[in-house]
């Protein structure tokens, strides 16, 4: 039997990550994948979808400026598009299975070893692979990861064929854009298949939203931007409704809604997309046969260790936050506890996001939601896009950056939202701060590049340090410096 230092189950960002830095320890890596490598991140995740995202904001931008350059609507061929999705995940997967061939000649080979199959452990330190061919073969490790990932989350009163009513899963499936498409579910990847298919003017989409807004965790200044251009796209939000019933019927979708005034109404569209959320892929495992202790959202761990000693559990298997970002530190934090002795403790207070919508949001720390349900006190800036140069030369000042410190003298950040053009490149700095719980007069202080968009951190900064380029006075629709104290904003002016 082949014995390794570290067996990880599983290739997805969290996976690959771990295997890498177990490499940097010098340790033989056995990697066991039962389907494809850079898992539902590269797949049917995030990259994948968001090079849909981009293609689709192409279209967009052109159906915007056509007047300006004297266009026709640009007649979008799907298949082209599809193709161009494809190759950018091939691309992804290339490299990373590239990477790992060329690792594998070192040494022989004691470095990382990657097989296809099911895996199944049998014992703490033993895991049996069921290769495509039905072969079987075990293998000893040291030490186990599992990052097995997880899939859309089914509902089983919802006839999901994969092909009139589909989960995220099935986007690749498409043939050519419906003509509508109805959407359940309103969280952040519903939001951003919405905003993919209304953007490429092609499909009139409807959004089944039980809340009186879409993204129920952010902040109402930013929920309404996007409510806004989602509906100027011809966007249909059903707010304040409980789905009833969705059904294929004529080879099309039938859905009855029933709306919190006790009104009902039946609808007909021709493709839907359930998100509804996702589920831990930890079934055939063999977990509960070998005692590694579960519960409803996945893996009890602590700090990635689970019940058993020497097995780990990262990435979204887990309970906690599912993210590729957050997959790739887990899986690098993991093999730190067990070949070495991690710098810090695992910290998720300072993990960025991005929501890819129209316009995209940026977000670290804590928006004015969490705040104030946590009853902290705060400060917070807003400068509108407008008022930074380079927005204004994108022709595009939509949006704002929004900055939460600490109700004193420290002024520690709290978190940071970005709401525009280029939102994503304007949070990293921010998440550095909230990491070393520091201050903000570093900040003011940089040189910032101009003309960028983290210009408008700085001015953020300034704001609230009494020395801004625009005052609020003036610019009171622009730049706001409000502190919020048990729950009530007032307006400062400085």
């Amino acid at each position: 039997m082949k014995r390794f230092d570290l067996c990880v189950i599983g290739a997805g960002p969290s996976g690959y990550a771990a295997a890498m830095r177990a490499v940097d320890y010098g340790k033989k890596v056995l990697i066991i994948e039962r389907d494809s490598i850079g898992g539902a991140g590269v797949t049917n995740g995030a990259l994948s979808s968001k090079t849909w995202w981009e293609l689709s904001r192409n279209v967009d931008l052109v159906h915007k400026n056509k007047k300006k350059y004297n266009l026709n609507s640009p007649d979008v061929n799907f298949q082209a598009l599809k193709d161009e999705v494809n190759n950018a995940v091939k691309e992804r997967k290339d490299l990373l299975f590239h990477h790992l061939e060329e690792l594998h000649k070192l040494k022989n080979g004691f470095i990382v070893t990657y097989v296809k199959g099911d895996a199944k452990l049998t014992s703490a330190n033993e895991v049996q692979v069921t290769f495509i061919d039905g072969s079987e073969e075990k293998f000893a490790a040291d030490y186990v990861i599992l990052a097995t990932g997880s899939r859309p989350r089914m509902l089983p009163h919802i006839p999901i064929d994969g092909k009139i009513i589909f989960t995220s899963d099935g986007i690749s499936e498409l043939e050519d854009f419906p003509k509508s498409l109805v959407i359940l579910g309103a969280g952040v990847i519903g939001c951003e298949f919405a905003t993919i298919f209304s953007s490429l003017h092609k499909t009139k989409v409807h959004l089944i939203d039980k809340g009186e807004h879409i993204l129920p965790f952010e902040d109402a200044d930013i929920v309404s931007i996007i409510e806004k251009n989602m509906e100027d796209h011809g966007l249909l939000i059903h707010r304040n409704s409980r789905m009833i019933r969705m059904e294929i019927v004529d080879g099309e979708v039938e859905y009855e809604l029933e709306y919190s005034s006790g009104l009902k109404e039946v609808f007909r569209v021709e493709k839907a997309l359930v998100s509804v959320g996702r589920v831990p892929n930890y079934e055939g495992l063999g977990l509960e046969e070998i005692g590694v202790k579960l519960d409803a959202r996945g893996i009890i761990d602590n700090d990635t260790q689970t019940s058993i000693e020497n097995i780990y559990a990262v990435g979204d298997i887990t309970a906690d936050i599912a993210l590729v970002n957050v997959g790739e530190l887990e899986g690098r934090y993991a093999v730190e506890r067990i070949f070495g002795t991690p710098a810090r403790k695992l910290n998720y207070e300072n993990i960025s996001t991005i929501m890819f919508l129209k316009p995209e949001i940026a977000g670290v720390g804590l928006n004015q939601k969490q705040a104030e349900a946590k009853g902290i006190d705060y400060k917070m800036a807003i400068v509108d896009y407008g008022c930074i140069p380079r927005a204004v030369s994108k022709r595009d000042t939509q949006g704002f950056v929004k900055l939460l410190v600490t109700n004193d003298d420290d002024m520690k950040v709290l978190g940071m939202r970005v709401v525009g053009n280029h939102a994503s490149s304007a949070i990293q700095a921010v998440a550095l701060l909230i990491s070393v719980n520091g201050g903000i007069e570093e900040l003011a202080e940089c040189v910032h590049p101009h003309p960028s968009i983290p210009e408008g951190i700085q001015e953020c900064v300034r704001l609230l340090m009494g020395k801004s380029t625009f005052k609020p006075r003036a610019l009171p629709d622009k730049m706001i410096y409000k502190i919020c104290e048990k729950g009530t904003c007032r307006n400062v002016f400085a």
